[in-house]
């Protein structure tokens, strides 16, 4: 008596198709699983025999041995208890025939009802790619799930439910739910309209929200880095639909899906200084994502950046460079997408107020250094926009005339992005911070006046070749914001600007 069922396991994004093979026999009853399965796939013998029994099916008395084919590949998961409950109920009859192009996941609650489980929706999305038809899934996951394209989407609630649906005694309707990505407002508690004054900072925000471009914001303490750094998802573009699918298959290995379903928001991740260098670029024995993946097409806010340990901070080189983030371990090397807008504030000394008009600085030269020394010059070279935040002066937080809102600064975000996408929408990439060094030479070209502007700012501010691109990225943003097709020498000057604080601060 033997029976095979389909189901699937994760290596980071990437599922991978599983054969639960069951075979009952004579001898002494024995309940064995092979094929190098991990501790929470041992314990589901247990799981398995209290939930098919309290579903008033008749446990077999006899030597079970289940194997997970390929037997060479490490299976982890919770997700395979179902399909094994399944091969059992089918090797002993209770069930008929399971159909070979269905893919069965879900884990078993003891009285056999079928329960949620992360990373759902890569597990289906990558047997739809291996060809299946049909994926049976727990009910709490098919939010997630529904808006597959090219499989059915089966849903259930409990062993009982599947095993009449599987004799052919229970029709279910294939789940389909279509997520509405066109424009529908989104409605935060918080609002650029609410920011006095600080008009330098906001022009700088806004070239940075409609290029992806990382920025730096450094002043001291209460001249409102933070309220602006927390205020940038309400300018940002919607998610697509495919961005939505990106950003929910990180969520969804991570266990963080709250509602079920298709993430629709930009994530604006803020995790604390004390985190670690794990925390931040994922990893762990079963390697998950990290912040700069939970990240991923959103916002990663570094309040304080100094106070992150350094090392924790030089882990940002390689995915702000590559837009994504590579894992190694023993059990295997793991990629996983980082394509994020870093925003980090800082103050400017120890005290917080070098250079500020109204407080005297109490650091020493020393103490100076070496707080500022926290931060690298690679890292440095790698963030787009760097701008001095001054005081705000008290006219302007009195002044009651309406600030400009972040509905209408989103407006020239999304119109500047559109161009974007229909510029490299044969590329691979969607914004300008994305150009390689050949996408500059096509997409960035200057005239003779702006050379020799550029000529002289690499020389006077001792630019390196990774800032001189990056200001004309910059440059390219600015000009998309202005609708010019060019690039113009007073955009270049602009983003010229955005380059001088490590010459003024880190000499």
């Amino acid at each position: 008596m033997l029976s095979k069922i389909k189901t699937c396991v994760l290596y980071g994004l990437e599922g991978y198709e599983v054969n639960v093979e069951t075979d009952l026999s004579g001898g002494l009853p024995n309940f064995n699983i092979v094929g190098l399965p991990d501790i929470s796939i041992k314990e589901s013998k247990e799981r398995v025999r209290s939930a098919i029994k309290n579903s008033r099916y008749d446990f077999p008395v006899s030597r079970i041995t289940v194997n997970l084919a390929p037997a060479n590949l490490k299976k982890e998961g919770s997700q395979i208890d179902l399909p094994i409950a399944v091969g059992i109920l089918a090797a002993s009859k209770v069930i008929k025939t399971v159909d070979e192009s269905s893919c069965i996941i879900g884990e078993l609650s003891l009285d056999g009802r079928i329960t949620a489980i992360d990373g759902a929706l890569p597990m289906v999305i990558s047997m739809r790619n291996n060809s299946f038809k049909k994926a049976i899934v727990p009910e709490d996951n098919k939010e997630e799930c529904g808006a597959i394209e090219g499989i059915e989407i089966i849903p259930v609630e409990s062993i009982t439910q599947l095993v009449s649906y599987l004799n052919g005694n229970l029709s279910i309707a294939p789940y389909k739910f279509k997520y509405d990505f066109s424009g529908k407002p989104d409605y935060y508690n918080e609002d650029f309209s609410e920011i006095k004054g600080q008009p330098a900072m906001k022009r700088a925000v806004e070239i940075a929200a409609a290029g992806m471009h990382n920025i730096l914001l450094l002043g001291s303490p209460g001249s409102g880095k933070t309220m602006i750094a927390r205020r940038i998802p309400t300018i940002l573009p919607d998610l697509t639909f495919e961005e939505s699918l990106e950003v929910t298959k990180i969520y969804s290995i991570s266990g963080l899906l709250d509602n079920k379903g298709l993430i629709t928001k930009r994530p604006f991740r803020s995790p604390h200084h004390t985190s670690s260098r794990t925390s931040i670029a994922g990893g762990g024995t079963k390697p998950q994502p990290g912040e700069v993946s939970l990240s991923h097409y959103g916002v990663l806010f570094l309040d304080e950046i100094p106070e992150f340990p350094k090392s924790v901070i030089e882990v940002l080189r390689q995915p702000m460079e590559d837009g994504k983030i590579s894992i190694s371990r023993a059990s295997g090397s793991f990629t996983f997408p980082a394509k994020f807008m870093m925003v980090a504030s800082m103050n400017p000394c120890p005290c917080g107020y070098l250079g500020d008009p109204n407080h005297d600085c109490s650091c020493s030269q020393r103490h100076i250094d070496k707080y500022l020394g926290k931060i690298s010059g690679p890292l440095l070279n790698r963030i787009d926009i760097q701008i001095e935040v001054l005081p705000v002066k008290y006219d302007e937080l009195k002044d009651n005339r309406a600030e400009e809102a972040s509905v209408e600064i989103k407006k020239r975000i999304v119109k500047a992005r559109n161009i974007q996408m229909n510029r490299y929408k044969n590329m691979g990439i969607l914004t300008n911070s994305e150009l390689s060094t050949k996408g500059i030479s096509k997409f960035c070209k200057v005239n003779k006046e702006s050379e020799v502007l550029l000529k002289n700012a690499f020389e006077i501010l001792g630019l390196s070749a990774r800032a001189y691109n990056k200001i004309l990225k910059v440059a390219r943003t600015i000009a998309d914001l202005e609708n010019f097709e060019n690039i113009e020498t007073k955009h270049i000057a602009e983003a010229i600007q955005y380059r001088s604080l490590d010459r003024k601060y880190w000499r």
